[in-house]
């Protein structure tokens, strides 16, 4: 009797930390692009140039995570994910979304911590990979020359994000974002909500909207998708996004930031291997909130699947902006350079491993 209780309670433990385990995963993915960017100032001997082939990790990260039963219907849920250079150019490990929460079936999902804004849950049109991983930078740093795009979402540190729970199985994902008032510099406290259409027919719709969150100053973004695949024999999915910022800056005049992209990417059928190319256009008007400076990016790129998480990548784009300024920070003090002209051409492959 005795073994057989002990066999139990061992079984039992077994169980529980089998529940609690968490899961590893994460990618590496380094990439050799060829870089030329340039920015040519108003004013003589502020000029930027670059020419150089660089070894560039692209959105490398490592994470845990894992969820374990609490009540019937209640789960703890737990992500620590933090980004890393595997090509050594930066050391150290930075937050990515690191959140602990709580799942229920009736109330829906929590996650407290640093999280991506809610802006990102309609964020499905972006196919770029790579150096055009993402919408770019709105604003040019310092000395470095960058793809100049629109404001794109960001991760909110001392956040909570909220999920609704599905209501008579409506094809709507809504999701409600707080961060507090200690993350912003205009010392108000943060909100967002989001909201995508999805009932799996090859056609989404998003709309969502935040607040001193990813900027100072108010964001909507409006999204749609559709998969031709669903209606013709033609194996391409196309997306739209269209989205106004407007920048609350008290020591500078500004005008609406408004931003269009438009995408398409196309599966390939004659490879021993899944592949597939893609092409992406980004078009900003009054870029960071400054009247008359402009930007357009035309990318086109493919994959191909060694394996399911083995992947290799090719890509190529071209970035211009017209009137931005350069950004200085020091300390609390924004400096902003004169306006001048951008430029910057990548071309690249690498190599992506999931796991």
């Amino acid at each position: 009797m005795k073994k057989l209780l002990l066999a139990t309670a061992v079984a039992a433990l077994s169980v529980s930390a089998a529940n609690a385990a968490p899961t590893v995963y994460g990618k590496a993915f380094l990439a050799l692009d060829y870089v030329n960017a340039e920015f040519d100032s108003s004013l003589p001997g502020l000029d930027l140039d670059e020419d150089t082939v660089e070894i560039n990790s692209h959105s490398s990260r490592l994470g845990f995570k894992g969820s374990e039963a609490m009540t019937a219907n209640t789960d703890v849920i737990y992500q620590l994910e933090y980004g890393t250079s595997i090509d050594g150019d930066n050391a150290t490990f930075s937050n990515r979304d690191t959140f602990l929460g709580v799942n229920n079936k009736q109330f829906g999902e929590f996650r407290v911590g640093k999280n991506q804004s809610s802006l990102d849950r309609i964020n499905n049109v972006i196919v770029n990979e790579g150096y055009w991983d993402n919408l770019g930078n709105n604003e040019m740093e310092n000395d470095v020359v960058e793809a100049l795009n629109m404001a794109d979402s960001s991760r909110i540190n001392s956040s909570v994000i909220w999920t609704a729970p599905k209501y008579n199985n409506l094809p709507l994902e809504l999701s409600a974002m707080y961060s507090s008032d200690d993350q912003n510099s205009n010392d108000d406290a943060g909100f967002g909500v989001a909201m995508l259409f999805d009932q799996g027919t090859g056609f989404t719709a998003g709309v969502a909207y935040d607040k001193d969150q990813n900027i100072s100053g108010d964001i909507i973004r409006g999204t749609a998708t559709v998969d031709l695949g669903k209606f013709i024999a033609a194996p391409v999915t196309l997306g739209a996004l269209y989205q106004v910022a407007d920048y609350d800056y008290s020591n500078r005049d500004t005008k609406k930031e408004k931003g269009l992209i438009v995408s398409a990417a196309m599966g390939l059928t004659n490879f021993a291997r899944p592949a597939s190319v893609y092409a992406q256009y980004n078009k900003t008007d009054n870029l960071n909130g400054w009247n008359d400076a402009n930007s357009d990016q035309i990318v086109v790129g493919g994959k191909y699947f060694f394996k399911d998480n083995v992947i290799m990548h090719a890509y190529a784009g071209m970035n211009n902006a017209d009137s931005v300024r350069s950004v200085n920070i020091d300390g609390d003090n924004v400096v902003y350079g004169a306006p001048g002209d951008a430029e910057v051409f990548v071309v690249g492959s690498g190599l992506e491993y999931k796991f």
